[in-house]
């Protein structure tokens, strides 16, 4: 199974090197030399770590036949992704693996309302997202920080939510919005 591990971001000086916004607990090992990593898009890889140092706090990569800045802006904003086995599992009891979350369905934590079931994690620099699609189709981004998710149950397949007054009420003013175009053509 594929795990997301981490994100190219910008070349590093002119001999190839790239930054990575790491999205793993273990760094050294999945940037290891001599790791592969399939990339997301699929044609910039698999790629294979030809070196890995930190350097102020940010991991700088040398990827295999990658030997300037050229070469190394063309793998920028690549999702680095390696194998892990079925059965690993964080340690830890608060962390989850992306693939772990989709699926869940997400509930409201006072009426157990079913808001909708989790498509994908977004990362950003910032924060994550959990993009839940919503009935009908719609997505909703839900960050993804304690005090929003308040409990994450994989075993029961849900996760329950505190959202911030509004955030559904997006989907009704589209709604609302829609049906007025749709009376307009009439």
């Amino acid at each position: 199974m594929q795990v997301v591990v981490g994100r190219i971001g910008r070349p590093h000086g002119i001999r190839g090197e790239v930054t990575v916004e790491v999205r793993t607990d273990s760094p050294d090992v999945r940037f290891a030399t001599g790791s592969v990593l399939t990339t997301d898009p699929a044609r910039l890889g698999p790629i294979t770590v030809a070196a890995a140092r930190w350097h102020s706090g940010r991991l700088l990569l040398s990827v295999e036949g990658v030997h300037d800045r050229t070469g190394a802006e063309g793998l920028r904003g690549a999702v680095l992704s390696a194998e892990v086995d079925d059965g690993d599992i964080p340690e830890d009891p608060e962390e989850f693996y992306d693939h772990q979350l989709r699926g869940l369905t997400v509930v409201a934590v006072e009426t157990s309302d079913v808001i909708g079931v989790v498509d994908d994690v977004v990362h950003l620099p910032g924060q994550d997202l959990l993009s839940v699609k919503r009935e009908g189709g719609r997505e909703v981004l839900v960050p993804f920080v304690a005090e929003i998710v308040t409990d994450i149950d994989v075993d029961a397949g849900r996760i329950t939510v505190d959202l911030p007054s509004g955030l559904l009420n997006l989907d009704e003013l589209d709604d609302v919005e829609e049906a007025g175009e749709s009376a307009e053509e009439d």
